[in-house]
């Protein structure tokens, strides 16, 4: 492994449900909406900010929303898009009544061909799931992912995703801006992580002004 290397860790953008409620009550796959008008445009913006970094992998998270968001910015980067099931969003019985039905391989296929198929996730998460089960889980899963690959790479994933895999990485407890498509860099140093980008929104033309989880 290379003593220096990047991982940058962002969230989804703005999700349907966040804008229309209702969606979610004649909703086919309650847990796994797609984004909003404006969270396309958010995940855009963010593969335009990642435009000129030297990013070799993107990891999704295989929830609707994640995946789009990969999407745009692999777009942009050209790249495929590996999807990781250990970024999943918290199964949280408290949010989720029963374990989250994703949208399966072959309705994605049609509209997002960037997904690599031939990746095998890492980790599967349980459902129910404990604030300190998700945050040991895609903490796990992040040092897994840097075990395998040893260049810069993209983790896009939740707000509870966001918060475990940064916190897997540099080792302590910190607190994480993780509002909606925010960005987090988190550059290794020799054999320590340093955290140089906390939840930056500064490629967003629309940002969150309260930080929405669920």
């Amino acid at each position: 492994m290379t003593s220096k290397q990047t991982v940058w860790i962002a969230r989804h953008g703005n999700r349907l449900d966040f804008v229309n409620p209702e969606w979610f009550n004649t909703a086919e796959r309650r847990y796994d909406p797609p984004l909003s008008e404006d969270g396309l445009i958010q995940a855009k913006e963010l593969g335009q900010r990642l435009k000129q970094e030297k990013i070799s992998h993107i990891f999704s998270s295989p929830f609707l929303r994640t995946i789009q968001t990969a999407h745009e910015v692999a777009e942009i980067l050209d790249l495929p898009i590996k999807l990781e099931a250990g970024l999943s969003e918290w199964h949280n019985p408290h949010w989720m009544s029963e374990k989250p039905e994703i949208h399966p391989r072959e309705l994605l296929v049609k509209n997002y061909p960037r997904i690599d198929w031939n990746y095998s996730s890492f980790m599967i998460p349980n459902y129910p799931e404990s604030e300190e089960e998700v945050n040991q889980r895609t903490g796990e899963v992040a040092r897994k992912l840097l075990a395998k690959f040893s260049t810069d790479i993209l983790l896009v994933g939740h707000g509870a995703s966001v918060l475990g895999t940064t916190i897997g990485l540099i080792g302590k407890n910190v607190t994480v801006n993780a509002s909606l498509c925010c960005l987090v860099k988190v550059v290794k140093n020799g054999s320590t992580w340093d955290l140089e980008l906390n939840g930056d929104t500064s490629h967003l033309s629309q940002r969150e002004t309260k930080v929405r989880f669920n």
